[in-house]
């Protein structure tokens, strides 16, 4: 990814706090930079760069992280997220020889009127800046409407206003008493333009409504919007108040052919593709579920090998050091140290011969990016995961055995006789650090669904990236395993059944109708998980929604992560779970979830899970679900009231998910892995 890939103008760059600054000094009343506020885990699964968010009184647009740099530079130093397995897997993604985690531009105040960080925040862009009058229905840019934001502490103020608007009449709306111009709120135009490649536009709504030809009666004709029908899909009609031509938007909603090809844009990155995009576009609206979708890797940070510890100090000093590294032997080693020790690579232990070590394993050849891409072909998600189930499987020293670099906390649990059997080894994960990252987003399809995934993800930064926005969450969690022995013979039996010839079946037609055009050269089977995964998947919600009554966390704070896959080449297999709960803040989760891996809590939790789990409010329907004929739903004997959990709780988005498989239900071919819980 390079800059000659994109048109843009640097004159335009994003500086909202360099903007406000200007302003202060030339003496105006100033308009305040910060416009609104968000959790850290929202801005990267709901608002990240390149989303649309919506605040009180109009829609901003996340930067690209390109225009962060303006934001950190105001400091001296950039902190940094160690998480490097993660790292090496987000280096890949992007097609970089070397990337950072940073975390959001952002520090705590002491109090709500207190100033610290106000120097920090994610810039944004209005987005659409396309409005419209809520008082004349007077469509236009941003340049007609005023802009007002002064209150310190009340960012939620912030508001375009149309000033002097006559009201639908026509009539000034003044007070007779005041003579104040009247003045009305704006809010977002809501009709976008989207391609499949993740590009998005405004509206044309000028050409729009004269059929692509010039106004005949005026250069900058009036526009309006007219909406008397809310919530009805693309009900307004635009209408030009100098020809009096009109053209109702539900034309551009019934018929693509009407609307113009992609010009290639990237609002976020304030720039073009080099190369007009030129596939057809598709309406869209400002609150559509599917205008973006976050492409995130994440980890539970465990403690690493020698050979591991190695390589990642190599990185951080070959990234500490930069251009200087090929000097950096010549220096003295008591400056080297200091250098290095402001960077926050600890060096204290090491001798002078280790040191020299350090720099020449930092100097060695970095991955180039063609051998990225190659790695990127082959690479399986899995991957991600099989590091910790090795390390689930080591017995913990002693009770509360702690690792400092990883900060993961493990303790043995003892099974208590009424856990069921095919339930081996119960571990309770008092402390964890998990670290998630962006790599970049998808418009129209989710990033599984399109099997193109690389050429899909639209770029965070015009050029190739140093580094990319993270989060990191401290908690708690149970970690659950399965007999291997049994589920192998279990997952036998089930690929031979007709229930699981018939989820097979669904899956391809799943695919072939709703995937992407571009992941044609998908085989089908391989994006559906093996019976095993099925298995673990409808544990882990059981088990998500008989904790939340006990444990203190509803049940839309519990999340599970899943070591469901049979053996292949350079991993053993496993059948297990991890149901954890995290918070962002540094002191993380207060134990009432580990609480439940108590011995006797944990099989009463169990039981109670799979005893609930025998009965549906929707049975015998929801008990009897199997996808014939045309039907290409993803789960089977699994619906709200039974099995199904918040999009916050589940990796898969509640597909993958039937009882069938394990407990016996009626009519289920007998595929039940538990045995009947009385």
């Amino acid at each position: 990814m390079h800059d000659d890939r994109f048109i843009h103008d640097p004159a335009q760059a994003l500086d909202p706090l360099g903007e406000v600054e200007r302003l202060n000094d030339e003496g105006i009343k100033k308009n305040r930079a910060k416009v609104g506020s968000a959790r850290p885990s929202s801005l990267l699964y709901t608002y990240g760069p390149g989303s649309i968010m919506d605040l009180p009184n109009f829609t901003v647009m996340p930067a690209g992280l390109d225009d962060w740099e303006r934001i950190w530079a105001r400091r001296d130093g950039v902190p940094e997220i160690k998480a490097p397995r993660l790292r090496e897997v987000v280096r890949m993604m992007l097609g970089t020889t070397d990337v950072q985690l940073r975390p959001h531009p952002w520090q705590p105040k002491r109090s709500n009127r207190s100033a610290e960080g106000d120097d920090l925040g994610v810039p944004s862009r209005i987005f659409p800046q396309w409005m419209r009058c809520t008082g004349c229905d007077m469509l236009g840019g941003l340049a007609q409407f005023e802009y007002t934001n002064t209150h310190p502490f009340r960012p939620d103020l912030a508001i375009f206003e149309h000033v002097g608007c006559p009201g639908r009449r026509g009539e000034k709306r003044q007070k007779q008493t005041s003579g104040k111009k009247s003045r009305r709120p704006a809010v977002p135009a809501r009709y976008l333009l989207v391609c499949e490649q993740g590009h998005l536009d405004e509206f044309p709504y000028d050409h729009w409504v004269h059929h692509w030809q010039a106004c005949p009666e005026a250069e900058r004709p009036v526009l309006k919007m007219t909406d008397r029908t809310a919530g009805k899909g693309a009900s307004a009609t635009i209408q030009c108040a100098a020809c009096q031509a009109r053209r109702p938007m539900n034309e551009a909603q019934n018929d693509r052919r009407k609307l113009p090809g992609c010009r290639g844009r990237h609002p976020h990155l304030d720039a073009f593709e080099d190369n007009e995009c030129g596939l057809e576009t598709r309406l869209m609206l400002v609150g559509a579920s599917n205008l973006w979708f976050p492409a995130t890797q994440s980890i539970i940070v465990m403690p690493e090998t020698k050979d591991e510890q190695a390589t990642s100090r190599a990185d951080d000093v070959r990234t500490a050091l930069g251009e200087d590294l090929a000097d950096a032997a010549t220096w003295p080693k008591s400056a080297l140290r200091r250098l290095l020790g402001s960077q926050g690579i600890d060096l204290s232990g090491d001798s002078d011969d280790e040191l020299d070590a350090l720099l020449v394993a930092a100097a060695q050849p970095v991955v180039t990016v063609e051998r990225q891409a190659e790695r990127l072909r082959d690479w399986d998600p899995v991957d991600l995961l099989v590091p910790e189930w090795i390390y689930l499987q080591k017995d913990p020293l002693g009770p509360g055995h702690r690792d400092e670099a990883s900060g993961l906390v493990l303790s043995w649990r003892d099974r208590d006789a009424h856990l069921p059997k095919k339930i081996t080894r119960v571990l309770a994960v008092e402390k964890l650090r998990k670290v998630n990252a962006l790599v970049g987003f998808t418009r129209v399809d989710d990033m599984d669904r399109a099997g193109d995934l690389p050429s899909r993800l639209v770029p965070l930064t015009r050029k190739r990236p140093k580094w990319t926005v993270a989060t990191e969450d401290r908690g708690e969690g149970i970690f659950l395993q399965l007999d291997e022995a049994a589920v192998a013979d279990w997952e036998g039996h089930v690929l031979k059944s007709r229930l699981w010839a018939a989820h097979r079946d669904a899956n391809r037609r799943n695919f072939w109708r709703r995937f992407s055009e571009t992941a044609k050269s998908v085989e089908p089977d391989s994006r559906l998980k093996p019976p095993r995964y099925w298995l673990v998947h409808t544990l882990a919600h059981v088990i998500i929604r008989e904790a939340a009554m006990t444990c203190g966390y509803g049940a839309a704070s519990l999340s599970e992560r899943l070591y469901a896959w049979p053996a292949a080449e350079g991993r053993p297999p496993s059948a297990g779970l991890l149901i954890c709960t995290t918070a962002s803040d540094s002191d993380g989760t207060l134990g009432g979830l580990v609480q439940l891996s108590q011995p006797e809590r944990l099989a009463e939790l169990v039981n109670g899970a799979l005893y609930r789990a025998e009965r549906c409010s929707s049975d015998p329907i929801c008990a009897n679900r199997t996808p014939r004929d045309n039907e290409d739903f993803l789960h089977g004997a699994a619906c709200h009231c039974c099995a199904m959990a918040s999009e916050t709780s589940c990796e898969r988005a509640n597909r993958f998910l039937d009882r069938r498989f394990l407990l016996d239900l009626p009519c289920g071919e007998g595929l039940g892995f538990f045995d009947h819980v009385s």
